[in-house]
């Protein structure tokens, strides 16, 4: 058999093993990002202690984990991007008058969406984000993962957003038990990008949900997104 031959088995192979682990009519793919700081807050802090130079962090990342979500699964997959609006509108105005080398505005975050075939929801309070996992329509969640600050009790949508050093939306493990169990599919990927999620979170989100989250024990870096393809580094390591 030819090489080219192989890869082509080898790839319809992978695609038919992909497509037997799901339904994708009846399953969603969600990806959640968390918006960035505004820098008239961060810049009060010593610079080794400051947080989203750049505004795209947490939308960069997560595009490049949707594309790596529709390279797996295809076109057929149903992709949803849930992004924090408030944030992002705030830092858009912000940048606007710093006009900053780096710069992540809605539009970009459109266009990034539209590549991979997302639908974004953008969302501004943890009830609406509750309500939407919990309206499945019949759906089941295959995929849903956390691009966002976090500390091992809550996922920080807003972070140094309205308050220097503390968030005004955020997700807190006990908030979980408002989350409907039954709602992933028995093959379901839950994952935090965020920091220290594996150190508290992880356990009370299985216990609420059902299903493991994988979460960071220690920091996420977010520099490694520099490279247009990674995703977020850890320095210490994972767990569920």
């Amino acid at each position: 058999m030819s090489t080219l031959r192989l890869l082509f088995v080898l790839l319809f192979s992978f695609a038919a093993s992909a497509g037997a682990q799901h339904n994708y009519a009846s399953e969603e793919f969600i990806v959640v990002s968390g918006g960035p700081s505004l820098r008239a807050w961060e810049d009060y802090r010593v610079p080794e202690e400051q947080h989203d130079r750049y505004a795209g962090n947490f939308a960069k990342a997560a595009h490049h984990r949707m594309v790596q979500i529709r390279t797996q699964h295809g076109a057929v997959a149903q992709l949803t991007w849930l992004i924090y609006r408030p944030a992002y509108v705030a830092r858009e105005r912000e940048d606007m008058q710093r006009n900053p080398p780096w710069t992540c505005y809605i539009s970009e975050i459109n266009e990034r969406a539209a590549k991979v075939g997302a639908n974004i929801v953008w969302f501004s309070t943890k009830d609406f984000l509750i309500n939407y996992l919990n309206s499945r329509g019949g759906r089941k969640i295959a995929n849903l993962e956390f691009f966002t600050h976090s500390n091992k009790y809550a996922f920080l949508f807003d972070y140094s957003c309205d308050i220097l050093g503390a968030s005004t939306c955020y997700l807190h493990c006990v908030d979980l038990k408002r989350i409907h169990r039954g709602l992933f599919t028995g093959n379901a990927h839950v994952q935090s990008w965020g920091c220290h999620t594996g150190e508290f979170m992880s356990a009370i989100w299985k216990k609420a949900s059902g299903v493991p989250l994988i979460g960071a024990i220690g920091k996420t870096d977010y520099r490694a997104i520099g490279d247009n393809v990674s995703l977020p580094s850890i320095g210490g390591s994972w767990t569920r």
